[in-house]
């Protein structure tokens, strides 16, 4: 199952079942999981993790 088929089948829940306050919630966890990979290896790494 392929990142791309994941993301058409979430499109295409929220079109569906009329979801569209789910989007925020979504685009915010992506946002949050890219910064969280993109720091790892930087000296950042220690605050971001101390504010979970």
């Amino acid at each position: 199952m392929s990142k791309l088929s994941v993301l058409s089948e979430l499109w295409e829940f929220l079109k569906v079942r009329k979801k569209w306050w789910l989007m925020p919630i979504v685009i915010f966890l992506a946002l949050l999981g890219g910064l969280i990979i993109l720091t790892q290896g930087s000296a950042l790494a220690p605050f971001i993790y101390a504010i979970f």
